[in-house]
């Protein structure tokens, strides 16, 4: 942006920056928004925070990036329910010369932001991919596999985890930019789960009945997670399917040390939401731009896998480490 030398210092008492996030009851955005809280507190900050009604909801998302441009904001923190759809009105906020960085979610294209603070959502499925395949060991040459991802929009976020669980598991995904195009007879079938409990048992529910001898299930998140196994009880097969999951939320990591989810990519949503204050905060006094890490085209927030069952050439921490890490 050739406008960037012009950016005029702002003193701290004057800086506005936006949280706009996909809920505010998932305990990784209500974390995130803990997280710029206590930064923009700590630095004189005025934060305001903004979500949509439920996973998905982009209109809502649409009009807050509005609302932050007429405030005048000085940056927007995002994490998009439509990684595609809300460019446009993120190219009208970085017009206005507003910072704008995507949390935890890619916009698509990812330079359609600023920057991207977030985990390397396909090194999570990768890892948890990893895990199972070599839990299983021989039979994972025979699994039967269900997908239970987020949404039929398939925001960045999702194919990442999705793309990564697979490759990491073995098998060959064919376009990495989308799901549910494999041909691996081991997958029995993908189905959508908006993110939460009620959206997992459902999932589970028709993918069981596409296939009663599912054995391993892959789940967006921990909440979904938790609606899967509900599901799998209630035909008597909690006990021999193996579930993995994103996030590393504290019931999340509690999932697994009770053996609901055998393990769990666990990402650092306070982290990536006080960072982006901080990027914001140098924005408005420098006009300074907060850079990648290198050899990738986002800031990489870091992921650990979380289990007590430890895979042979996975590396992992366990579920006391992930108690003190988790969120939520």
């Amino acid at each position: 942006m050739g406008a960037m030398a012009a950016v005029a210092p702002a003193q701290a008492e004057d800086i506005t920056a936006c949280l706009i996030t996909k809920t505010d009851t998932n305990p990784f955005f209500v974390k995130m928004k803990e997280g710029a809280t206590a930064k923009a507190d700590e630095l004189g900050i005025t934060l305001k925070s903004y979500a949509g009604k439920i996973d998905g909801d982009h209109e809502s998302q649409v009009a807050a990036i509005e609302t932050c441009i007429a405030d005048g904001a000085k940056g927007i923190l995002l994490t998009a329910s439509d990684t595609k759809a809300i460019v446009d009105s993120v190219k009208q906020a970085r017009d206005a010369g507003i910072l704008v960085i995507a949390l935890d979610t890619p916009l698509e294209p990812i330079d359609a932001a600023d920057a991207t603070f977030a985990t390397d959502n396909f090194k999570a499925g990768e890892l948890i991919g990893q895990w199972a395949a070599a839990t299983l060991g021989d039979a994972a040459a025979d699994a039967k596999i269900a997908m239970l991802d987020l949404a039929v929009s398939q925001p960045s976020v999702g194919v990442l985890r999705d793309q990564g669980f697979l490759t990491g598991f073995g098998i060959d995904v064919k376009d990495v930019n989308k799901w549910g195009d494999e041909d691996d007879p081991r997958i029995v079938g993908n189905d959508v789960t908006a993110g939460n409990e009620e959206g997992g048992r459902t999932a589970m529910e028709n993918l069981l009945t596409k296939d009663p001898t599912i054995n391993v299930v892959y789940t967006i998140n921990e909440p979904a997670a938790a609606g899967a196994y509900e599901a799998l009880k209630a035909v008597g097969r909690e006990n021999d399917v193996l579930i993995v999951s994103v996030d590393g939320g504290c019931p999340g990591v509690e999932n697994v040390k009770d053996g609901v989810i055998g393990a769990t990519s666990q990402q650092y949503p306070l982290l990536m939401a006080s960072l982006g204050i901080e990027a914001i905060k140098a924005w408005a006094d420098s006009g300074a731009k907060p850079e990648p890490t290198e050899g990738k085209n986002f800031f990489d927030t870091g992921v650990s896998l979380v289990t007590d069952k430890p895979a042979p050439g996975v590396e992992s921490i366990d579920t006391k480490e992930g108690m003190d890490k988790c969120w939520g």
